[in-house]
C-alpha cells in the first residue's frame, strides 16, 4: 500500500532556474523592435534637415522653442521633481542673456548709453554667463533651501521686481529700456552671424547656423537632466517632493539638495537666456518679466511635471502657439493683427494655453507627455504547475 502510494505521489518539482540576464546585443535588438525607437530616429533626421527646407520664420520659432525647452527642463527639475515652486525663473534667464552681452560685448555708445563690455571670446562668454546665472542662484540658494511651497514662490517673485528695476536703470550694463545688441557667437573660427554661407545650394544665415547649436545644447541638457532624474539624486529629489520629513529621516540632506537643485535650475535658465539672446540679437528688459515666468510654469504643467520629455513638449506647445497664430492670423477666426478688432495672437495663445493648463490638471495630471508613452505590457499569466509546456 505504501509502495503504491509512493508511486502515485508526484515527484517534487525542482526549483526553476533563474532566467539568464539579457546580453547587450539582446537589449539592443529589443530596443530596435520598439516603434518609439524608429520615431526618435525619424524625428532626429527631420530636425537635422529642417534648415534646408523651412523658411527662417519657422526656424526662429523652433530656436525659441529650443531655448524655452532648456529653461523648462531646469524648472521641471526644481518644481516638478523636487517640489519647489519658483516664480523667478525669468530673472535667471535675464542673467544669462545680459551676462553674455556684457562679457562678449565691447564698450561703446548706443542709444545715449555708454555701454560696458569686456570683449571676451564669445564661446568663453557663453560659458561664463551660464556660470554667472548659477552663481546668482547660489546666492539665493540658502533661502531656497529653507523655504517651500507658496513661501518660496513669493520669495522668488521678488527676484522679478529686483531684476526689472536693475535692467531698466543700469544703463551702462543693460542699455536701459532699449536694451543692447548681442555679439554673434564665434566657435572654432566660425561665426554664427547673418553672413550667408551656401550649403547644398541653400543660403545659411544666422538662424540656419544657430539651429544646430540649439539642437546640440538641447540634446546635452536633456541627457544630463535625464541622468540626474534617473539616478540617486533624482530619487532623493522625488523623496523630498513627496515627503520632506521622511526623506530627512532616511538620511537625505534636504536643505543641501534643495539648494543644489536651485543652482542647477538657474544654470539651465542661464543657458536658455544665452540662446535666446543669440536668436533675438538684442536683449530687451521688458521681455524678462513676470509673464515669462508664468509661461514657464505653464510649460511644465502642460507637458508633465518631473519629466524631461514633458518639459520639451510643453515648451514647444507654449512657444510655438503664438507663432502659429501670428503666421495664420488672416485665416483663423477671432484672431487678427493688433488694432483690427480681434484678439491679438499673443492674447489668443495665452487664453488657449491657460485653458490647456486647466484641462491638463483636471483630466491629464501627467501632462501631454503621458499621451506619447507606450502602454506597459501586461505580464503573462503564470502556468499551472501540472501544465505541460
Amino acid at each position: 500500500m505504501s509502495d503504491t502510494t509512493a508511486e502515485a505521489a508526484p515527484a517534487a518539482e525542482a526549483p526553476a532556474a533563474p532566467a539568464p540576464a539579457p546580453t547587450r546585443a539582446q537589449g539592443l535588438t529589443e530596443r530596435l523592435r520598439r516603434p518609439r525607437t524608429y520615431a526618435v530616429l525619424i524625428g532626429s533626421l527631420l530636425l537635422l534637415v529642417l534648415p534646408f527646407y523651412v523658411d527662417r520664420f519657422w526656424l526662429q520659432a523652433g530656436l525659441f522653442a529650443m531655448a524655452a525647452a532648456i529653461g523648462a527642463i531646469g524648472l521641471n527639475m526644481l518644481t516638478g521633481a523636487t517640489g519647489q515652486l519658483s516664480m523667478g525663473h525669468a530673472f535667471f534667464l535675464a542673467v544669462g542673456a545680459y551676462g553674455y552681452s556684457v562679457l562678449a560685448g565691447v564698450s561703446s555708445t548706443e542709444n545715449g548709453h555708454r555701454l560696458t563690455g569686456l570683449g571676451l571670446p564669445t564661446w568663453l562668454a557663453a560659458i561664463l554667463a551660464v556660470l554667472l546665472a548659477g552663481a546668482a542662484g547660489g546666492l539665493f540658494s540658502p533661502i531656497a533651501g529653507r523655504l517651500r511651497g507658496a513661501y518660496l514662490g513669493i520669495a522668488t517673485l521678488a527676484l522679478i521686481f529686483i531684476g526689472q528695476h536693475v535692467l531698466f536703470n543700469a544703463g551702462s550694463l543693460t542699455g536701459g529700456y532699449n536694451g543692447r545688441a548681442v555679439p554673434p557667437l564665434s566657435l572654432f573660427g566660425f561665426t554664427f552671424d547673418d553672413t550667408e554661407v551656401v550649403v547644398a545650394a541653400v543660403p545659411f544665415g544666422s538662424s540656419e547656423k544657430l539651429w544646430y547649436v540649439g539642437l546640440a545644447a538641447l540634446l546635452l541638457s536633456a541627457l544630463f537632466a535625464r541622468g540626474v532624474l534617473r539616478g540617486r539624486p533624482g530619487r532623493a529629489m522625488n523623496a523630498i517632493r513627496d515627503h520632506r520629513i521622511a526623506a530627512g529621516v532616511m538620511g537625505v540632506p534636504v536643505a543641501r539638495y534643495r539648494a543644489g537643485v536651485f543652482v542647477l535650475s538657474s544654470m539651465y535658465a542661464g543657458l536658455a537666456g544665452v540662446l535666446l539672446a543669440l536668436v533675438f540679437q538684442r536683449t530687451v528688459p521688458e521681455y524678462f518679466g513676470m509673464i515669462l515666468s508664468l509661461e514657464y510654469l505653464a510649460m511644465i504643467v502642460i507637458g508633465g511635471l518631473g519629466s524631461v520629455a514633458g518639459a520639451v513638449i510643453g515648451a514647444a506647445f507654449v512657444t510655438l502657439l503664438p507663432q502659429v497664430f501670428t503666421h495664420y492670423s488672416d485665416s483663423l477666426p477671432l484672431v487678427s493683427a493688433p488694432g483690427t478688432g480681434g484678439l491679438a495672437p499673443g492674447e489668443a495663445s495665452r487664453y488657449l494655453y491657460g485653458a490647456a493648463v486647466v484641462a491638463v490638471v483636471l483630466f491629464l495630471p501627467g501632462g501631454l507627455a503621458r499621451l506619447g508613452l507606450a502602454r506597459a505590457k501586461k505580464p503573462a499569466a503564470p502556468k499551472n504547475p501540472g501544465e505541460k509546456s
